[in-house]
């Protein structure tokens, strides 16, 4: 045995196994990332405590379009954090944007700036679409970011689709878009889910969904996933291992309930798989007078909801063995400050590599703490 393994050894002799297993897995998940490195015995403890005990969840992130810090909420440790980075990360003329969970971007005439990465550390700057275009669905496929839509006031007909390729670092197009873009271009009137292979663009009113294929250029659709006529507005997402829309069931003024149905691929066949308590629902809406929308985040099981307009409160929900488990996030970040600045949501699966790796980092330079319990 050499050396360093006796030294491990030592390091967990007094608290060791189940005991140490079970105590680390009431420990916040970003201390645990340090303690990992202590030794490799430390390193070992953790790993299983995480297996067996407390897993890690994926990420609820808050984007501040005013500075370069975000709020990360950590369901399985229930608290708030602070992510400051020590240098800006994003072009300082282009407010930050998400058209769906995964993907951060900002976009400018001279630039097209996005990060994929867990926490948003890394972000890759690229030459800017062909066209400029206002509030256009941006998403990544197969490692290839897509720009669909959008308003342009330079040209009669731009470009529907633009792909960009990476290795040639070059645009490409497609002309071709399904009609119902002609009245609605913006992304405030869809919501966006991507799978391996395929961009998912739903109509939030009508529940219509197209699918688009980068590699062949090609729409699908639309198909209808309307189970219950009294949706008034849906969002598209993925949890518990396949496709899920959320939706408003009442009106705007009067909402009865939120409901998840579970999807096929192919958009044949759904099923309600769960509903938002009522109690939820009234924390959702908070005191606004409508809620004709709302907002969602999503990665792995998880997914956040949020009023699509008025952000105060965000519900959490859990998608697991074909039902739901609901809770609050809670909320000791956004206020009518926070708000009239302006945020962006996203989720990610962050584990005990991706924090190693972020507080290891020096360019940027970061620092990630548990917030106060208090509301800034």
């Amino acid at each position: 045995m050499s050396t360093e393994d006796t030294a491990d050894d030592q390091d967990g002799a007094v608290v060791h196994g189940d005991i140490l297993e079970s105590i680390l897995s009431h420990v916040h998940l970003i201390d645990l990332a340090s303690s990992s490195c202590v030794s490799r015995g430390w390193e070992r403890a953790v790993s299983s405590s995480l297996s067996h005990f407390n897993s890690p969840k994926p990420w609820l992130l808050l984007h501040f379009l005013s500075s370069a810090s975000t709020a990360a909420y950590d369901p399985r440790s229930a608290v708030w954090m602070d992510i400051n980075c020590r240098h800006p990360i994003t072009p300082s003329t282009a407010p930050l944007r998400s058209s769906h969970s995964t993907l951060l971007y900002a976009l400018t005439p001279s630039q097209f700036s996005f990060s994929i990465d867990p926490l948003h550390l890394t972000w890759h700057h690229v030459s800017p679409p062909l066209t400029w275009r206002t509030d256009p669905i941006v998403a990544l496929v197969a490692n290839r970011p897509i720009v669909v839509a959008g308003t342009c006031g330079f040209v009669d007909e731009p470009p529907a689709v633009e792909i960009y390729d990476l290795e040639s670092n070059t645009w490409d197009t497609c002309e071709d878009l399904p009609s119902i873009f002609a009245e609605y271009a913006t992304a405030v009137w869809y919501s966006v889910a991507v799978d391996d292979h395929k961009l998912h663009i739903m109509h939030k009113s009508s529940a219509a969904i197209f699918s688009f294929d980068p590699l062949k250029k090609s729409w699908t659709g639309p198909y209808e996933v309307k189970p219950d006529p009294d949706l008034f507005s849906s969002i598209l997402g993925f949890a518990g291992g396949g496709m899920v829309v959320v939706g408003l069931v009442g009106s705007p003024e009067d909402v009865k309930s939120v409901k998840i149905y579970g999807v096929t691929a192919e958009f044949s066949e759904w099923g309600e798989i769960g509903e938002m308590p009522k109690s939820l629902v009234e924390k959702l809406q908070g005191e606004s007078a409508e809620m004709a929308s709302i907002g969602m985040s999503w990665a792995g099981d998880f997914l956040f909801i949020h009023h699509g307009s008025d952000p105060v409160e965000m519900i959490q929900c859990e998608v697991v063995g074909g039902g739901c488990w609901w809770g609050i996030v809670p909320n000791t970040v956004v206020d009518d400050r926070i708000r009239l600045r302006g945020l962006v949501f996203t989720s990610s699966n962050v584990g005990i590599e991706e924090l190693k790796k972020a507080l290891r980092s020096e360019r940027p330079r970061i620092s990630i703490k548990i917030k106060d319990r208090g509301r800034d």
